[in-house]
């Protein structure tokens, strides 16, 4: 038997609408390959949603779960930023049956409370599919909870069931590390900027950019050392969103708080990395000049490319970008891309039809798909990029890319180079 994949001429001719059901999650099992161990799961490594819930500074979380949903924990609790910050309401089988174990919630945070020496702003509820399928309205558990002890509560959810849904784990876990800022007055000269849970490359030129339209302050979540700075982020006269994820957080702070967002996305595409700018010097009313960026960046990938021209890629899910962008921009600089190890949706047709036209054998996988089980790497590609693509094809030269700190713009896209010039020379 042999993993299923499709070409990206197959599912262009089959269109966006008709993805094929094995690359569509939640349409069959799903399989938990070694390479998708770190981060399919909304609560695994990485900056799924224990840890991503954490951004919020001065807080601390209760996981509310059976011991089976709670072990993975363990390798995040053991980070030295994490120490002390997580804590256990263990679920038995008549908690499973009767709900028993929410009643228990105020009191656990009272004694978690009461433990501590320093007193935590924030405690975030996380809870799983166990909740889910109970149908158990968190929002209110919290409410209750926050009204008993004093404390903040927010709820957020680990729940893989609702992974394709309509608000994903990843999505809510974003709008609700924001819900706890208040309505400020707004400062002409402040801004934040939403979608990643730790900062951008400290060299990234948007930061220049935004100096140049008058900002001033410039908050991220993951730079706030305290609740206080953190409420700061309610001072902001507009958000810029990053990721698209954070899109809904950012409609819930321009209602409650009265703060409009701009989007942009990261890109790795050096021409598009250029009309975004100047799309977003056109809204914030100002001129932005990145030739010099933009020549050089061009610069280092093209003294790459002379280097290596006949390199060839395998993309994979598991890293700092889109794939199907990243692998679009492989193959427009030069280079070859045998194969994508991420399942589709209709945003990716973007790419998917564009790619079709100048690589159209490029096969797709999708990392969850059961028939993964008998995936047998048949050292297509050259360099491996995304933790994913690394464990696939473990003779090729490897770039997991998925660091803490966010690549960005033309710097981020000249560390990529820098990191493959590093790795072949």
């Amino acid at each position: 038997m042999k993993a299923v994949h499709y070409s990206v001429q197959q599912l262009s001719e089959l269109g966006k609408e008709q993805i094929p059901e094995p690359l569509v999650y939640g349409s069959s099992f799903i399989y938990s390959s070694p390479a998708t161990l770190v981060y399919n799961s909304p609560g695994a490594q990485g900056f799924g949603v224990k840890r991503a819930a954490l951004s919020v500074p001065e807080s601390i979380m209760l996981l509310v779960a059976p011991g089976c949903c709670s072990r993975n924990t363990s390798a995040i609790a053991e980070m030295p930023a994490y120490q002390d910050r997580y804590f256990y309401l263990m679920m038995n089988e008549t908690d499973l049956v009767t709900s028993r174990h929410l009643k228990k919630i105020s009191t656990a945070i009272r004694e978690i409370v009461d433990s501590l020496e320093t007193k935590p702003k924030v405690v975030m509820i996380c809870i799983t599919c166990v909740d889910a399928l109970l149908a158990t309205d968190m929002e209110a558990i919290c409410k209750k909870a926050e009204e008993e002890t004093g404390v903040l509560v927010r709820p957020v959810y680990m729940y893989a069931l609702t992974r394709e849904g309509h608000i994903p784990p990843m999505v809510y876990v974003r709008r609700s590390i924001y819900s706890m800022l208040q309505k400020q007055t707004r400062k002409a000269d402040a801004m934040n900027i939403l979608g990643f849970f730790s900062p951008l490359i400290e060299s990234c030129e948007l930061y220049t950019y935004l100096q140049k339209a008058g900002i001033r302050t410039i908050r991220e979540i993951s730079r706030c050392t305290n609740f206080e700075q953190y409420q700061e982020m309610s001072q902001a006269n507009f958000n810029l969103v990053l990721d698209a994820q954070a899109r809904y957080a950012a409609a819930d702070l321009e209602k409650r708080c009265g703060i409009p967002y701009i989007e942009c996305r990261r890109l790795y595409q050096v021409d598009k990395i250029h009309s975004q700018y100047q799309a977003l010097a056109g809204v914030l009313g100002i001129e932005i000049d990145d030739s010099e960026q933009m020549e050089q960046t061009i610069r280092t990938i093209l003294q790459f490319r002379d280097a290596h021209p006949d390199l060839c890629f395998a993309i994979g899910e598991a890293m700092n970008g889109d794939p199907f962008e990243l692998a679009y921009a492989l193959l427009r600089y030069g280079f070859k891309v045998s194969e994508i190890y991420s399942a589709p949706n209709k945003e990716s047709y973007i790419y998917i039809d564009k790619i079709s036209k100048i690589s159209p054998h490029t096969q797709v996988y999708s990392n969850m798909e059961p028939t993964m089980l008998y995936y047998a790497s048949h050292q297509s590609a050259d360099v491996a990029i995304g933790q994913d693509a690394c464990y696939y094809q473990q003779k090729a030269k490897q770039i997991p890319w998925n660091e803490d700190i966010q690549p960005f713009g033309y710097v981020g896209l000249q560390k990529l180079f820098a990191q493959l010039k590093g790795v072949c020379g």
